[in-house]
């Protein structure tokens, strides 16, 4: 009986230790979900780069108006698109773009684009670019010749000239008026125009040449008599002429003095 209570005694002290030991073993930590890895989007490399926030895009601009398919190219193949981006976001001046239209390209004479060269491509666009925001009334005190990113001078010219319902504009082989306001705002002014700005510096070369002058007609010179050359047998005849005609006085002077004194 006593070995039983010591056996069970015993058996409830292995319990309690039991019990304690498993208290203490810290509870597992419940299963993490696998982490999310966010992969941050490429660095845009410069043909990828939109334009600064903003920034008025000049293409889209012509784009949405429509018609303008011809200029778009020429403005993205001389790369004058990226020029306007930094232009409109650097200037505190604005900028004025008169726009032709495809119909305005049109007129030209076939092929003409295609025998410019890159950097005359690109002076034709920059020569529809005046380096100032010009709203339809400043036309009116603006003077002329207007400067353009082309340049300025005689083989460059650009005049406009304000009417209470039109504005013309001049380059000396170019006539035309502008159509319509395709944009504006404080900054950029977009014009629409029926005929391309052609440049004296590119295409008064191509021109045909005026015709050259007719020669004055020359005085006609003062006759001038022939020298005479005499001929060896001329000169025998006159010779013997002139002794007859002296030996002939020689004696007609003779008889008369004979005749004197007969007297």
């Amino acid at each position: 009986m006593k070995q039983q209570f010591i056996s069970s005694f015993s058996m409830f002290i292995l319990f309690l230790h039991c019990a304690n030991t498993f208290a203490q073993i810290p509870a597992a930590a419940p299963a993490q979900a696998p982490a999310v890895v966010v992969a941050s989007p490429p660095a845009a490399t410069p043909t990828q780069a939109a334009a600064p926030h903003g920034i008025t895009n000049v293409t889209k601009i012509l784009e949405k108006a429509g018609h303008f398919t011809i200029f778009i190219r020429l403005l993205r193949s001389t790369q004058e698109e990226n020029h306007l981006f930094s232009a409109l976001n650097d200037s505190s001046t604005g900028l004025t773009i008169f726009a032709p239209t495809d119909s305005a390209f049109s007129e030209l004479k076939s092929g003409t684009l295609n025998t410019l060269s890159d950097g005359d491509k690109s002076e034709l666009v920059k020569f529809h670019v005046v380096p100032t925001f010009l709203s339809t009334s400043q036309f009116q005190t603006v003077s002329n010749p207007l400067g353009t990113w082309a340049g300025t001078g005689n083989r460059l010219p650009l005049n406009v000239t304000s009417y209470p319902n039109s504005v013309n504009i001049t380059t000396g082989l170019t006539n035309t008026s502008l159509s319509g306001a395709v944009y504006t705002d404080n900054q950029l002014a977009i014009y629409k125009i029926e005929k391309v700005l052609l440049p004296k510096d590119i295409f008064a070369s191509n021109a045909p040449a005026p015709a050259p002058l007719a020669p004055a007609p020359e005085k006609p010179a003062k006759a001038v008599p022939a020298a005479t050359v005499e001929s060896p047998a001329a000169s025998v005849d006159i010779s013997s002429a002139l002794i007859f005609t002296h030996n002939l006085l020689v004696g007609s002077a003779g008889l008369l003095a004979s005749a004197m004194f007969s007297l």
